[in-house]
């Protein structure tokens, strides 16, 4: 009989954050991987952020077409080019993926699969798209991901859009696709607020990370955004 896993690797701990600004969320997540040791259990941030742009590590500002008031924050996840904003649901993934045995793919399938079984509850179909990580909808963009790995920890996360203003997108290249269509949960008919949504997501995410690793589907992409 094998010894049970440290108590770190079976604990998952969530904070509701509220809406709080892109900067300081960012630079605390860092703090907290670059602070993290073998005893540091993971966590789920979720929360909403102002209206703000983002662009990944390595990503063309050509991509942002017309920002006008609407701050620009160049950061160190992976991917392009997204907007946060009001009624979006954003989840940070801190978390251990060389303790749980996951790589980066295996960890991107697993959070695309959340939302996907998310939708499959109200009774909408999902998609992946090849070389296009995140999760569609009648090829309108739904959810997007972003990760940042640090000492084998990750950092960043998804974003699914619930019941928000969409006209931002317009505004940009949408992870770096020209003319993506963008759509969001309110308009494929789902009434639920982006609690009601968080709710099923976290915990369709804390079964996904304590599946045992023999039993999870292998990814098939790397982040972008």
């Amino acid at each position: 009989m094998s010894a049970p896993a440290p108590i770190a690797n079976r604990v998952l701990r969530v904070r509701h954050l509220g809406r709080v600004a892109y900067t300081e969320t960012w630079h605390a997540m860092r703090e907290f991987t670059g602070a993290r040791d073998p005893t540091t259990a993971d966590e789920l941030w979720v929360l909403e952020h102002p209206p703000v742009y983002t662009l990944g590590w390595n990503a063309r500002e050509a991509h942002v077409l017309d920002p006008g008031e609407i701050p620009v924050v160049r950061c160190d996840r992976g991917g392009q080019v997204t907007y946060h904003g009001p009624g979006q649901l954003v989840v940070y993934t801190l978390v251990d993926l060389a303790r749980r045995h996951l790589g980066v793919r295996a960890f991107v399938h697993l959070l695309e699969q959340a939302v996907l079984d998310l939708l499959a509850g109200y009774g909408i179909r999902g998609e992946r798209r090849a070389g296009a990580p995140g999760v569609y909808v009648g090829g309108a963009k739904l959810a997007a991901l972003g990760l940042r790995l640090r000492r084998g920890a990750a950092y960043h996360g998804l974003s699914l859009n619930v019941a928000m203003d969409l006209a931002p997108f317009r505004r940009i290249d949408p992870c770096g696709f020209a003319g993506l269509p963008v759509t969001q949960l309110r308009d494929l008919g789902v009434p639920d607020d982006p609690a009601r949504v968080a709710a099923t997501l976290l915990a369709a995410l804390d079964t996904a990370l304590r599946t045992p690793e023999s039993d999870r589907l292998p990814g098939a992409r790397t982040p972008t955004s």
